[in-house]
């Protein structure tokens, strides 16, 4: 029975991570990247391809889901642990949140060095011409959306669970 849950937990794990890298999990398109993500990549990445995938930047985030046994091993977790961090120490689990409920407006104040790096940026990927006058109240406002990746593989495999469960336990027995 805990090798048949093991592999029912890893079934779901590995949708996830292949929804992420098709960007459609259990079919459920995601959003494309805003056209200033894809700047912003362009103008930091510095050379070669410019990764276009949402969620999958680095790979932090879909390198952190997990399959992790709690308790006496009756208990079997699929997802991003607490504990779990980007390469920068940032935390896995509120990114993972962020991004499959979405966030509220953010407001960030710029700096002149934020602004200098934006219209370097927003120039050279001819979002705006060279010394286009653009009026700017210093603050820059912008909204997550929701990209889930748990919910729709959940929702698809979470019906048929039970019974590939058992299929595996009888296949199991009958060895």
């Amino acid at each position: 029975m805990h090798k048949a849950a093991l592999q029912e937990a890893h079934l779901f794990r590995k949708q996830i991570v292949e929804g992420l890298a098709s960007q459609a999990p259990a079919g459920k398109g995601f959003l494309p990247l805003s056209q200033n993500t894809i700047a912003r990549r362009k103008f930091t990445r510095g050379g070669g391809a410019t990764p276009t995938k949402a969620l999958i930047y680095r790979g932090d985030l879909r390198n952190s889901i997990t399959v992790q046994e709690k308790g006496k091993g009756d208990e079997i977790f699929v997802g991003v642990l607490r504990q779990a961090k980007t390469k920068d120490g940032k935390s896995m689990v509120n990114i993972a949140e962020i991004n499959e409920f979405g966030s509220k407006v953010i407001h960030i104040t710029m700096t002149p060095k934020m602004r200098r790096f934006l219209f370097a940026m927003f120039r050279k990927a001819k979002l705006i011409g060279h010394g286009d006058p653009r009026v700017s109240t210093g603050v820059i406002s912008f909204r997550i959306p929701p990209r889930p990746f748990f919910r729709p593989v959940f929702e698809k495999l979470s019906p048929g669970a039970g019974k590939r469960f058992w299929s595996r336990v009888m296949r199991e027995v009958m060895a």
